[in-house]
């Protein structure tokens, strides 16, 4: 061990991160089921309301979330991160975070369906326009315009298994300046990839994924370096000496993160929540590096088999996404894949060991149909950009042996 939190290995951090150490001292994570918190002195109440640096209302900070939010914040190695009750609000909050009306976002088309609805239909009713483009920095390049602030990819996407160049987009987006934020879920917090040391400036992701690992509890969070520029963003600059970059200094996205999404909007992450995602980061390394071995042998697998159709997951050299995925996923190239059946609802119903269910990162392998489900409401041509088919599958594999999950998927084809 050493003497420095960013000198740890991911495996040592995820274990050793917000433990104290002394006589009494809890080994574990202790969870704090408090609505608010006490002041002494009417100037201390008065102060932390200015501040909100310490503890006031649990809305806005609870000492169980910034335990959690203190381990994120060292797997991604950023430098401040903002807990929330889903995924999707960590997105929401990423974007109106650089965002306002009359604003521009560049969005890869490749994503997660629930945030390709969200570019789509939230954001128009604040007035902020995106523009979904393919996965390519040639076009967000050709996207940007002078009010973008922010361009936003995933890391791995679901389910077409892209993987976004976070280098070339994040120069794209300062050279405008704009944001780079990637939605690192399938990057598992940190131990695929780390986007803020490629240039990223937000990272968001689901933590009910592979943080949680056991399909039990939902969150999200907000990470940012320390590295952005927020002097060509209005919403930062207007104002003056009283402009929020004047008055908050290098803490103002963290402190404007947390005050819309915590603070403003309310979405906020339960404490027994918090205390599950911190105990899920402690084997997230043990369980997502055996997920991928696995994922790996089973695309290899899929991809040779006569009754499958066309087989997506980066770590295929035939991917077109192969060299990205060695750049960047330093621990394997994840556990989610796609395959082309011929009848995915006989598939579906054939199954034993697989389970059909609309998440990901479960310990347990999990499959579904997105052109019906987790992409049905969105329109076709952007089902098709997403990269799902009618007759695709997603697949999170678990941590199941290999040749059961190989028997299960035999028998349904």
């Amino acid at each position: 061990m050493t003497d420095s939190l960013n000198d740890w290995a991911f495996e040592t951090a995820a274990v050793q991160t917000g433990i104290e150490r002394g006589l009494g001292a809890s080994i574990g994570f202790p969870i704090h089921a408090a609505a608010a918190f006490q002041f002494e002195t009417l100037e201390q109440a008065q102060q932390e309301f200015i501040d909100g640096a310490g503890l006031s209302y649990a809305r806005i900070q609870n000492p169980t979330l910034k335990l959690l939010e203190d381990r994120v914040t060292a797997l991604e190695g950023g430098a401040a991160t903002l807990a929330l009750c889903t995924g999707q609000a960590a997105t929401l909050t990423a974007v109106m975070s650089v965002c306002r009306a009359g604003d521009h976002v560049v969005a890869t088309s490749s994503l997660f369906g629930g945030s390709t609805g969200l570019m789509n239909n939230i954001l128009p009713l604040m007035g902020i326009e995106a523009t979904l483009v393919p996965n390519t920095p040639d076009a967000v390049r050709r996207a940007m315009r002078e009010n973008t602030r922010l361009v936003w990819a995933e890391m791995i996407s679901n389910p077409a298994g892209d993987i976004a160049d976070i280098e070339a987009f994040a120069q794209i987006a300062h050279e405008h300046g704009a944001l780079l934020g990637i939605d690192n879920t399938c990057g598992g917090v940190g131990f695929l990839c780390r986007p803020l040391q490629f240039g990223a400036d937000i990272v968001a992701q689901s933590l009910t994924k592979w943080a949680g690992g056991h399909g039990n509890v939902m969150g999200g969070s907000v990470t940012i370096g320390t590295r952005h520029d927020l002097t060509r963003n209005p919403i930062y600059t207007d104002g003056g000496e009283q402009s929020l970059l004047n008055v908050r200094g290098e803490q103002a996205l963290a402190w404007r993160q947390r005050w819309f999404g915590a603070s403003q909007l309310g979405m906020t992450l339960a404490p027994h929540s918090a205390f599950l995602l911190a105990h899920g980061l402690e084997t997230l390394s043990l369980r997502l590096a055996r997920e991928s071995q696995t994922a790996l042998a089973l695309a290899l697998w899929l991809d040779r088999h006569p009754k499958v159709g066309k087989v997506s997951y980066s770590g295929l050299q035939g991917h077109p996404h192969y060299h990205l995925s060695q750049k960047y996923l330093k621990h394997g190239s994840g556990a989610v894949l796609t395959f082309e059946v011929d009848n995915p609802s006989d598939f579906i119903r054939r199954v034993n060991v697989l389970r059909v269910a609309p998440n990901l990162g479960d310990v347990r392998t999990l499959i579904v149909h997105p052109w019906t489900t987790t992409h049905g409401r969105i329109p076709e041509p952007a089902r098709l950009a997403a990269g799902v088919t009618p007759n695709t599958i997603r697949m999170s594999v678990g941590v199941e042996a290999l040749e059961d999950l190989q028997a299960d998927i035999e028998q349904a084809l």
